[in-house]
């Protein structure tokens, strides 16, 4: 994990990129595995821990619609968190993560271990990564910070640099 920190970190801070977290299942870790790292702040830009409906649709304007139809653990709303906590930043890319991380709350069709991580990039990009997690609470809320690093590693390659 300290490796991975330390590439993205380089990758941020080299193309002058910001970053915003939005966090519902992971509850904060996203953010603490970001600002880790000595000189964080140069690309950490603010988190956002929404954890109920309400914050989510408050925070970061997921339309209660959305949660309605897709539930809180969805590729919508993942989109939709990321979207929000750009629109809501200074950040280039905003990442979310909703799931469930166990053990209980889980259902046949969405069993503990479903994870969404949603990116939003300045301009327009946006989309999102289901994962099926298997492990403890804490394991699976650990492997989705890891698969949400990995995933922003893959938006920042993308991302145009800032001038």
């Amino acid at each position: 994990m300290q490796d991975l920190l330390e590439n993205l970190g380089k990758v941020l801070t080299e193309k002058k990129l910001k970053v915003a977290v939005a966090e519902s299942c992971t509850g904060g870790l996203l953010a603490a595995a970001l600002t880790h790292r000595s000189g964080s702040s140069t690309y950490f830009d603010r988190g956002f821990i929404t954890y109920s409906n309400d914050a989510k649709m408050y925070s970061l304007n997921v339309p209660e619609q959305m949660l309605v139809m897709n539930g809180a653990v969805s590729a919508q709303v993942a989109e939709a968190m990321a979207r929000g906590a750009l629109k809501h930043s200074r950040a280039d890319i905003a990442l979310s993560t909703t799931g469930v991380a166990g053990p209980t709350g889980g259902t046949p069709q969405k069993p503990v271990g479903m994870v969404f991580i949603g990116y939003a990039v300045k301009g327009g990009l946006a989309g999102s990564v289901e994962l099926a997690l298997r492990g403890t609470r804490e394991q699976i809320r650990g492997l989705a910070v890891a698969e949400a690093l990995q995933q922003l590693i893959k938006v920042a390659g993308r991302t145009k640099a800032n001038a």
